[in-house]
């Protein structure tokens, strides 16, 4: 029992700190060659070419989204991007508001708009609109995010280098009502982590947000996939095209307006990231390299906490003939007790310490996970569904 509690708290440890540290040095020791490399052969490393840009499709699934999905394709048309190769592909999936009817009103020739009477879920809506385009980069995003005026540059600017099957840009979140930026704390450690595993080659997926694929090594996933965005750019790793992450191609979106709707949408990511972890298993191939240390590290470690948490917490109660392990166990229940309040207090809509924000945050998330995990084995997964702001 005491080896199992040690080695729950050490994958936990691992997982966010010891991985990490790891990443940041082998990160550093592949820039030092890269930057050698460079000024021994004095060629140029970006691979842009601001004359050659390539023709693109955006592509935006949108549910039930009249409150944005105006100002969305204004944002999207008013783009700085040649007009001659820029394709919006926008299908409404069986919306049941007047998203339907916006977007019908407008008059673009630059602009498709398929109308799908029949909810039928996001991952449906994506493989018909990317079996309808032609061009051979495709963006996927959101019906309320917001691209910046060169963001389409930032991400298509990568695909001169043929190596490359897909670039994945950074999204800012922002308060809807003053417009300030909340990329908490966890939010900025996991761009860094994406960062470095972007260099090391073995970035784990993109943000649905706002990421560009070849459409050549698009494949179409099952109707009841939950995190596309993961599994899409997976897929094209898994033909050994690289992933890259560019901070520099910047999407923004507005935060949940309230901590229900965020929790919905926590769990509905948690029950997504065990189904695709079901359906990866070639991703746990050590001879991957990079891409199965970040993997494991990264994601399924990560996935798994909640888990580890419950066992060394009734692990410990049950080492408690110890002195040490209950002063662990009393360590654990102030640990939980200070998250919870936390918690308590942002439903409230009230203001925690840094601290105790990290920490309701962290336990929040995971219960989330959790519940994530249980939906998943113990309901039918269905690709239908219910919008969220975020």
């Amino acid at each position: 029992m005491e080896t199992l509690f040690w080695v729950c708290i050490a994958i936990i440890i691992y997982s966010y700190f010891i991985y990490p540290l790891i990443l940041f040095t082998f990160s550093g020791i592949t820039q030092a060659f890269s930057d050698t490399k460079y000024l021994w052969r004095k060629r140029q490393r970006r691979t842009i070419d601001i004359e050659n840009y390539p023709s693109v499709s955006i592509i935006i699934a949108a549910y039930n989204e009249e409150s944005c999905i105006k100002a969305r394709v204004e944002n999207l048309l008013s783009l700085d991007y040649p007009k001659e190769k820029l394709t919006l592909l926008i299908g409404s999936d069986g919306s049941r508001d007047k998203t339907a009817e916006i977007l019908s009103e407008f008059d673009s020739e630059k602009l498709q708009i398929h109308i799908f009477t029949e909810n039928r879920g996001k991952m449906s809506v994506l493989n018909d609109l990317v079996e309808k385009t032609s061009d051979d980069i495709i963006i996927f995003s959101d019906a309320n995010t917001h691209f910046q005026a060169d963001t389409i540059q930032q991400l298509t600017r990568h695909f001169n280098n043929e190596k490359i099957g897909a670039v994945c840009g950074e999204l800012h979140l922002v308060d809807g009502d003053t417009g300030d930026n909340k990329d908490n704390v966890y939010w900025r450690y996991e761009q860094i982590l994406k960062f470095h595993e972007s260099r090391m080659n073995a970035l784990q997926g993109a943000n649905g947000a706002i990421y560009a694929i070849r459409k050549s090594l698009f494949i179409p996933l099952p109707a009841n996939t939950i995190v596309d965005d993961f599994q899409i750019a997976m897929n094209v790793a898994k033909q050994g095209f690289r992933l890259v992450y560019d901070p520099e191609a910047i999407a923004i979106e507005e935060i949940a307006p309230n901590l229900t709707e965020e929790e919905g949408r926590r769990v509905r990511i948690g029950l997504g990231n065990y189904q695709a972890f079901f359906k990866m298993y070639w991703a746990l191939n050590p001879l991957l390299g990079w891409r199965f240390v970040a993997y494991f590290s990264h994601k399924v470690c990560r996935w798994f906490v909640p888990h580890l948490m419950l066992i060394a917490l009734v692990a410990n109660v049950m080492l408690l003939d110890n002195i040490f392990y209950q002063i662990v166990l009393a360590a654990q229940l102030i640990f939980y007790t200070l998250a919870f309040y936390g918690i308590k207090q942002q439903a409230k809509g009230k203001k925690t310490s840094t601290l105790i924000a990290l920490l309701a945050f962290f336990v929040a998330m995971n219960l989330a996970l959790m519940r994530g995990f249980i939906k998943y084995f113990s309901s039918n997964v269905q690709g239908t569904w219910q919008r969220t702001t975020r």
